[in-house]
């Protein structure tokens, strides 16, 4: 008989929490916290009560759960930040749908602990997964976003799109391996989340072209690449006629940034994301207005109160 083999150890887990909030994510979340489960001290879901077994599944692999009523995702982190009683060194926050490729957790592993007291923050890549198929083109790879901070070194500003980290100071640096967004819902499912996410962005356009307050593209950034987005979005973008950027994103997509190389999938892709939801977010503006103009902006807001529970 041969010499008994001891396992390999286990890999001592990095001083990191790991925050995902979810609702009704069962399909996703395995995934995702197996892929953290090995790299970080510390798991918790903060949950919008969901009526699937989301919260049985974060139960059963170890991760804490934390149940709270949503608003939006910047209002449901930062209360998360504020709440949880964070005591690692490091936070990191990743949605249900996205998962760390073992590339990255090896870096993160590798470089985290020696980074120098400047660093407040990282940036990790994003690889996008549509249909199973990765979206390499059109501009969205990489995309890169601030998702590993210091503890207490960040906060979220409080917008109702495009929820993000702003470091409170210091410098953030970028990571060189990826992690992947791979939705498995359907398209009925991607429309229904859309259209509801272009009545959210047809309310912030609405609010900033009458005055109502601070709108979803304001706010400092620590992200140059996402600020310049932003200024490119709310300061150009918007000020184009209707209708036609959602031919102009499209074109600029799919020809400029040569996402027709992305195959049918892409195709897809570009057309829903860079078409058809520019042309749906333009409409509910267009119907706003008329709308304004019928009634008056009170009732407006009234009814974007009531209807999908958006205060401007």
């Amino acid at each position: 008989m041969g010499p008994i083999t001891e396992p390999p150890p286990r890999e001592t887990a990095l001083s990191i929490t790991a925050i995902i909030l979810t609702f009704d994510e069962e399909i996703h979340l395995e995934r995702c916290l197996k892929s953290l489960s090995s790299l970080v001290e510390r798991i918790v879901v903060v949950d919008s009560f969901s009526t699937d077994g989301t919260v049985g599944v974060a139960r059963a692999l170890g991760a804490e759960v934390a149940q709270r009523a949503f608003t939006h995702q910047a209002d449901q982190l930062q209360w998360a930040l504020d709440t949880l009683d964070i005591r690692t060194n490091w936070v990191l926050r990743l949605d249900a749908d996205e998962y760390l490729e073992p590339a990255l957790i090896a870096e993160i592993r590798a470089r985290l602990p020696s980074l120098p007291s400047t660093v407040a923050g990282v940036r990790l890549r994003r690889k996008l997964i549509f249909r199973d198929k990765w979206i390499r083109f059109g501009g969205y790879y990489p995309t890169v976003l601030l998702r590993l901070w210091r503890n207490g070194q960040a906060h979220v500003p409080q917008l109702r799109m495009d929820e993000h980290i702003v470091l409170n100071g210091g410098e953030a640096i970028v990571f060189s391996k990826d992690f992947c967004d791979h939705n498995l819902r359907d398209i009925t499912w991607w429309t229904e989340k859309h259209n509801r996410y272009a009545t959210r962005k047809m309310a912030d356009f609405i609010a900033m072209e009458r005055g109502l307050g601070k709108a979803n593209g304001t706010g400092a950034d620590a992200d140059a690449s996402r600020a310049w987005k932003r200024f490119l979005q709310y300061a150009v973008f918007r000020r184009m006629p209707l209708y036609l950027r959602a031919v102009l994103l499209f074109g600029y997509r799919y020809v400029l940034r040569l996402g027709f190389l992305d195959g049918r999938p892409g195709f897809v892709w570009h057309a829903l994301q860079g078409f058809w939801y520019t042309m749906l977010i333009d409409a509910k503006v267009e119907e706003a207005r008329l709308f304004i103009a019928a009634r008056g902006l009170d009732a407006f807001r009234a009814h974007v109160a009531d209807r999908h529970g958006i205060v401007l």
